[in-house]
């Protein structure tokens, strides 16, 4: 486990210093979905990853339908569509939309999956109230409001159960979703950090976004990080490692040790930012 973390650790740095350089080509590639297009992969027993190069999305499989972890962005949206085809999936099975947050990159193809797929789409009220405004940065066709999550409430589907909190900071209502992923019928508590990245401006947001965190770190048992975006924790070198797993190997994403650096390393950003 010692190297795995260590060229896990060595692959995130990597990937942060090169984002904070890409070049404005290389952000231009940001919104190019074929120059984002992976092919999907699975994660665990019931879970996929549909999203993109630099924006995640998420499919959860239960045995009452499906749940989706962002809808992604304009031409993104088509992918994590075509990506729950390809992996043998129908998109006419979605029952519900989780969005992480409010932002475009998140929330941007809501309308596309409610359209197409009747997918009850689920916010924090603060984020349903930032849909309606004109977006800060890309437009994107506004979602019908559906359901608005509190911080403490749970949803059931199936036997499936998620349990929501409310860590706002990136935005007003960021939305962390925390339930079960199997390993060959074992099970391990994961969770998706809704709102993770730093960007935002003001002492209030910076408040927030630390109390998040030390929030986080009281709870006990997560043992997956799924970000929101693939560099927070290198989504593709950790598939790498389940692709090359032999019998006996632990699995690549169950690494609670880097959780809880992850959580170390995003409270010292907080309070340089505070400060």
């Amino acid at each position: 486990m010692t190297t795995l973390r260590h060229r896990l650790y060595v692959a995130l740095l990597t990937l942060i210093i090169a984002m904070t350089w890409l070049p404005a080509s290389a952000q231009d590639d940001l919104h190019d979905p074929e120059q984002q297009r992976v092919a999907p992969f699975q994660v665990f027993d019931n879970l996929y990853y549909i999203g993109a190069q630099w924006v995640s999305s998420w499919l959860l499989v239960t045995d009452q339908g499906l749940i989706v972890f962002d809808a992604l962005y304009e031409g993104h949206t088509d992918i994590a569509i075509e990506n729950i085809r390809e992996l043998g999936f129908d998109p006419n099975d979605i029952r519900y939309l989780i969005g992480s947050n409010g932002k475009y990159d998140h929330i941007g193809g809501a309308l596309k999956f409610q359209q197409q797929f009747s997918a009850v789409t689920m916010l924090t009220e603060q984020d349903w109230a930032m849909t309606e405004q004109p977006s800060e940065s890309r437009e994107y066709p506004k979602p019908i409001r559906h359901l608005s999550v509190n911080d403490g409430s749970t949803l059931n589907l199936g036997r499936t159960r998620l349990r929501f909190m409310h860590t706002p900071g990136e935005t007003p209502g960021g939305l962390s979703t925390g339930f079960t992923v199997y390993d060959d019928g074992y099970p391990h508590e994961a969770f998706i950090f809704g709102g993770a990245s730093l960007d935002f401006e003001g002492e209030e947001a910076a408040e927030q976004y630390l109390n998040n965190i030390q929030r986080l770190q009281q709870v006990i048992g997560i043992e997956v990080h799924l970000p929101t975006h693939a560099q927070e924790d290198d989504i593709f070198a950790r598939y790498g490692m389940l692709q090359e797993r032999q019998d006996g190997d632990p699995h690549p994403f169950v690494d609670p040790e880097s959780w809880s650096a992850y959580l170390d390393l995003k409270a010292r950003q907080a309070e340089q930012k505070l400060d």
